[in-house]
């Protein structure tokens, strides 16, 4: 059976709703002529007759009623989907669904994050940490968060947040009876919370100082794959701890934790917010974008730039 378009069932409610067909053509803005032929073509399709016509008066038929009955109910459905539709386009609501590595999702959560939604109330964020790499379009997300040497080339990116590095640390009582690292082969005399990746595999600690890159497969008590718990390790005396710098700049900062081996974690790549070319995006969409452009527009948050990232095999 042929499918009607939307403007012939519009065109059956205006006859109901003007009582003629001449009140529901100037409605409409087409001719009578026009709209006496779309009904006739919808009967013909139909097999029914839905208007008893005479020159003048027009009623429903039983048919037509029934039919009123359920397309009015249905096309209101349709233009409220269509007018909400439309409103995104102008007032920032919906879900934006974005995907990161959790190390990256702590560092923009309360700058981008919460900023966007306190600015924004009525939009919903569904942001989902993973440590694999995932084709995030793909998989139905609207934006990915990653460090810039990992993110596709046929993207745009947007840099976040302030310079990045990495960070070997231990608390002062710890430190209190050893010698404290001055290259990271040191590390290997020491006990170390050791990492474990996504894949199973462990982790080996990253440096590097004038050209010269080193990777260490550290010896510790105990293996942990989250960044949380590595960090309660740590705190507890276990041992050294290698982080993000900004799990544990707080502790840093108040003398829980001192960090040792700084000359040999340079800047890494900055972390960006990345998303294909699109058309027609939401107005959440644009939003969102335009505050990632304002906050790596400030002076004391401009991303630095540096050697390749390892951060997709940081604990998480």
């Amino acid at each position: 059976m042929p499918r009607q378009t939307l403007i012939e069932l519009e065109a059956v409610l205006a006859i109901v709703r003007r009582g003629s067909f001449r009140a529901a053509a100037l409605d409409l803005g087409v001719s009578t002529t026009a709209l006496s032929h779309a009904i006739g073509k919808l009967e013909g399709q139909l097999g029914v007759r839905l208007f008893n016509r005479t020159t003048r008066s027009v009623s429903l038929t039983d048919a037509g009623r029934i039919f009123v009955e359920q397309v009015g109910p249905a096309l209101e459905a349709i233009h409220g989907a269509m007018s909400t539709a439309r409103a995104q386009q102008e007032t920032p609501s919906g879900t934006l669904r974005i995907n990161a590595f959790a190390t990256a999702a702590r560092e923009i959560l309360a700058p981008l994050v919460l900023e966007f939604l306190r600015r924004h109330p009525k939009v919903h964020v569904d942001l989902v940490t993973e440590g694999r790499l995932v084709d995030v379009f793909a998989e139905g997300f609207d934006l990915g968060i990653r460090s810039a040497d990992l993110i596709p080339n046929d993207t745009i990116a947007i840099p976040l947040g302030p310079v990045r590095r990495f960070a070997v640390v231990a608390t002062p009582a710890f430190l209190g009876s050893r010698e404290v690292p001055g290259l990271p082969h040191d590390l290997l005399k020491h006990p170390c919370i050791r990492v474990r990746l996504p894949s199973g595999a462990l982790y080996r600690w990253q440096f590097e100082k004038d050209g010269q890159s080193i990777q260490l497969d550290v010896e510790g008590p105990i293996t942990l794959d989250e960044a949380t718990l590595a960090r309660i390790a740590v705190l507890d005396g276990a041992g050294f701890g290698f982080f993000m710098e900004p799990d544990i700049r707080e502790d840093v900062a108040a003398g829980r934790v001192v960090r040792v081996l700084a000359d040999w974690t340079p800047p890494l790549a900055p972390l960006c917010l990345y998303y294909p070319s699109r058309k027609n995006p939401s107005a959440a969409f644009r939003a969102f974008i335009g505050l990632a452009r304002e906050l790596a527009a400030r002076p004391d948050k401009r991303a630095g730039t540096g050697r390749r990232a390892m951060t997709e095999a940081l604990p998480r």
